[in-house]
C-alpha cells in the first residue's frame, strides 16, 4: 500500500465528500447557465422550435384523423391539420377583433365618465383637493411625458422589433410545425444516430415517454384553460357582454401559464367590469373569478394536471418561477412542460418508467445499426418508406430474421 501523502490525514473523509459534490454540483450548474445563456441568445429559433413541438403533438391526432379517415397522403394529412389550426385561429382573433372594437367606444364613455367621478371625488371627498391641486398634476404629469419623450420613442422602435421577432418567430413554427408532421420520426431517427450505438436504444425510448408526457400536458392544459375561459366568460356576460368573448379568449391564452396567467386574466376582467359597471358588478365579478380558480386549483389541477405530468404544486409554482426569472413570459409558459419532460426522461434513464406497457419493443433505426429489420409506420406515405427512413424496428426480433409489419 502506498504511503499517505502528506497532510492527508488532517482532511476527513467529510470534507473529501463535501468537496467531491461541490465541484462536481459546480459544473453542473454552470452547464445548466451556459445552456440558459445560449438558448436565450437563440431565442428567436428556440421558442419557434419549442411552440412547434406543442402544436405537433396537439396536431397530430388531426393529422392522423385525415389520413385515416380521409385518405389523405402523410403530406397533403400535415398540411390539413395545420391550415385548419389556423383558420380556428384566425376566427377566433376576427370575432374578438370585431366584438372589442363594438364595444370599445362604449367602454371608453364610461371609462370617461369614472375618471370624471374619480376626480369629483379626490376634490370632494376625504382628501379636499382643489381643482387648481388637480391642475398642477395634471400638469406635471404632461411635462414628464414631454420630457420623457425620447425614451417613450426607443420603447416604441423597440415594440416594433419586437413585433417583427414575433412574426418571424411565428414563421419558424409553422415551417417546422409541418415537418415535425410530415418526417417527424425521420428527424428524430437522424438525431438519435448522432449518439453512441449502445445509447441509442435508451435515448429513443426515453424520448418516446417525454413526447407522451408533452402530449398529456398540452391537451390537458387546454382543457383546463377552456373551463377558466367558459367560466370567466360567462360570468362578465351578465355585466360587459360585448367584451365577454374577448375576455374569455384572454383568459385562455393566459391561462397556459400556470399561477401566474389566471391571476393576472382574471384581475384584468375585473377591472373591465369595474369601469363598466361599478363597485358593486365588480365585486361580483371577482367573486365568479375567484370561484373558477378555486374549481381549477382544487378540482383540476390536482386531478387532471397531477396525473399529466407527476409534479407537485409546490414544484410547478417553484419551477414558474424559475422559468419567469430566467426568461420572462416565456420562461413561465414552458417551464413546467419542460419540467414534466425531463422528470419522465430522468426517471426511466434512472429505472424508474411511467409508462411500462410501452415496453422497448422498437428502437430507431439509423445507418449503421446491425440488422436493421424495418417495421414501416402505419401512417407514413408508402412510396416515401424505405429501411433507411424507417424510424423504428422490432428490438424483440433478435434472431435475424425478418421484423413483423404492422
Amino acid at each position: 500500500m502506498p504511503p499517505p501523502a502528506p497532510g492527508a490525514s488532517a482532511v476527513t473523509d467529510a470534507v473529501r465528500a463535501a468537496a467531491a459534490w461541490s465541484w462536481r454540483l459546480l459544473l453542473i450548474g454552470g452547464l445548466i447557465a451556459a445552456t440558459l445563456w445560449v438558448m436565450t441568445e437563440l431565442k428567436v429559433i428556440v421558442v419557434p422550435i419549442a411552440v412547434a413541438l406543442l402544436l405537433t403533438v396537439l396536431l397530430t391526432p388531426v393529422q392522423h384523423f385525415f389520413q385515416r379517415r380521409l385518405h389523405m397522403s402523410r403530406a397533403w394529412a400535415s398540411a390539413a391539420a395545420l391550415f385548419g389550426m389556423l383558420i380556428v385561429v384566425a376566427g377566433l382573433v376576427t370575432l374578438a377583433g370585431q366584438q372589442i372594437v363594438s364595444g370599445f367606444q362604449d367602454l371608453r364613455e364610461q371609462a370617461v365618465a369614472g375618471f370624471d367621478q374619480l376626480l369629483d371625488w379626490l376634490a370632494d371627498g376625504p382628501l379636499g383637493l382643489d381643482s387648481a391641486t388637480l391642475s398642477s398634476y395634471l400638469d406635471q404629469a404632461e411635462s414628464a411625458l414631454s420630457d420623457n419623450q425620447s425614451s417613450i420613442v426607443s420603447g416604441a422602435l423597440g415594440a416594433a422589433t419586437t413585433v417583427g421577432h414575433v412574426l418571424a418567430g411565428a414563421l419558424i413554427a409553422l415551417f417546422c410545425t409541418f415537418f415535425f408532421l410530415l418526417d417527424g420520426r425521420t428527424i428524430w431517427s437522424w438525431t438519435v444516430g448522432l449518439l453512441p450505438l449502445r445509447s441509442r436504444d435508451r435515448v429513443h425510448q426515453a424520448g418516446r415517454r417525454g413526447i407522451i408526457t408533452l402530449a398529456a400536458y398540452t391537451r390537458t392544459q387546454i382543457l383546463v384553460a377552456a373551463v377558466d375561459a367558459v367560466g370567466i366568460g360567462i360570468g362578465a356576460a351578465f355585466f360587459v357582454p360585448t367584451l365577454a368573448l374577448p375576455l374569455a379568449i384572454l383568459v385562455f391564452v393566459g391561462s397556459f401559464i400556470p399561477v401566474v396567467g389566471a391571476v393576472v386574466t382574471g384581475v384584468v376582467a375585473v377591472l373591465v367590469v369595474l369601469v363598466a359597471e361599478g363597485w358593486v358588478p365588480a365585486l361580483i365579478m371577482l367573486g365568479i373569478v375567484l370561484l373558477v380558480q378555486q374549481i381549477e386549483g382544487h378540482i383540476l389541477q390536482p386531478f387532471l394536471m397531477g396525473h399529466a405530468v407527476s409534479l407537485h404544486p409546490v414544484a410547478v409554482l417553484l419551477v414558474v418561477a424559475a422559468g419567469g426569472f430566467a426568461a420572462g413570459i416565456v420562461g413561465a409558459l414552458f417551464a413546467v412542460p419542460i419540467a414534466a419532460v425531463l422528470n419522465t426522461v430522468i426517471l426511466y434513464l434512472h429505472g424508474h418508467d411511467k409508462f411500462p406497457a410501452l415496453g422497448t419493443e422498437e428502437r430507431v433505426v439509423v445507418r449503421g445499426d446491425p440488422q436493421p429489420r424495418v417495421i414501416e409506420d402505419p401512417d407514413a406515405d408508402t412510396s416515401r418508406s424505405s429501411a433507411h427512413d424507417s424510424p423504428v424496428v422490432r428490438g424483440d426480433d433478435a434472431s435475424g430474421g425478418r421484423g413483423t409489419t404492422r
